[in-house]
């Protein structure tokens, strides 16, 4: 077995505090199998950067703000939740597709629903919004940006 170690962290400033900034980590270590083809070594070693990316950036989305905490992160974004609407669910072409994508990969039901926790806060993929499970669709496929609104998942 190989050892994978993929780690991302990122630095936010502090809004009316010179020279301050709070930083935000996760790392995470996996086995992979030894003799892989590179193309698959390739791929594993991106969705596991991938998935430790979207969980740093999950946090800073919907988790806690620290103490003193004001601003928005660099880019513009703004750390203020969307106003809550009622989501449609995942419709059932979308749950195959994102289980088609799975087999095809060589993932088990267990580790998909591990990335729908991780890149959706849902614990499993049947509870998944439509909008949900486009992203993770687009994430496990290799999609470099999202679908136009209107093409089928």
């Amino acid at each position: 077995m190989l050892k994978l170690t993929a780690s991302f962290g990122k630095k936010l400033p502090v809004e009316g505090m010179d020279f301050s900034s709070q930083s935000y980590h996760a790392s995470v270590e996996v086995e992979i199998p030894e003799g892989l083809a590179p193309e698959e070594l390739d791929r594993r070693i991106h969705d596991t950067f991938d998935l430790v990316r979207g969980s740093v950036e999950a946090e800073l989305t919907s988790g806690p703000r620290p103490a003193g905490f004001q601003g928005a992160p660099t880019g513009g974004q703004d750390f203020r939740p969307a106003p809550q609407r009622k989501a449609q669910p995942a419709s059932g072409k979308q749950l195959t597709y994102l289980r088609d994508i799975a087999a095809r990969r060589g993932m088990t039901l267990r580790e998909l629903d591990d990335q729908a926790v991780v890149q959706c806060r849902v614990d499993t993929i049947d509870k998944l919004s439509r909008e949900g499970a486009s992203h993770l669709i687009d994430s496990l496929s290799g999609a470099s940006a999202p679908r136009q609104r209107g093409q089928a998942a």
